[in-house]
């Protein structure tokens, strides 16, 4: 029986040090490159995407204080977070971010994210979202 406490022990210890090991991303040199690069086109605080919903990405205040209609990042959970599940399409496809419709393939937009800058945005916010 007593193996057995080890054992467990052992195990729990090891998934935390593994957790623990996800490299830190940083806002300033991991998420703002993504968000100008995909978002800011819109989100501007003067664009199509700005001017529907409120929302700007020209700042780390601006992101964070989100949409007309709330936070769009909730931090240290980017499941919680509509920023995150906007990009990783686990919305109607009519508010998936980059917009993948007719109108916007047309005009070279529309890219999904890559799967690293899914992966970078997931991990800020569940690393706290921090301005750094």
């Amino acid at each position: 029986m007593q193996s057995l406490d080890y054992r467990n022990l052992i195990i729990a210890v090891a998934s935390i040090l593994i957790a623990g090991c996800e490299k830190p991303v940083s806002y300033s040199k991991d998420i703002r490159p993504i968000l100008v690069a995909n978002c800011l086109q819109c989100h501007d605080g003067k664009g199509e995407g700005s001017t529907a919903s409120g929302f700007s990405v020209e700042s780390y205040d601006s992101l964070i204080r989100g949409t007309k209609f709330g936070p769009v990042v909730v931090p240290g959970s980017a499941i919680s977070s509509t920023l995150y599940l906007i990009v990783t399409d686990k919305v109607d496809p009519k508010i998936q971010m980059p917009p993948r419709h007719q109108e916007s393939l047309a005009q070279g937009r529309g890219k999904s994210l890559h799967e690293v800058q899914v992966k970078n945005i997931e991990l800020w916010i569940d690393q706290g979202a921090r301005n750094n």
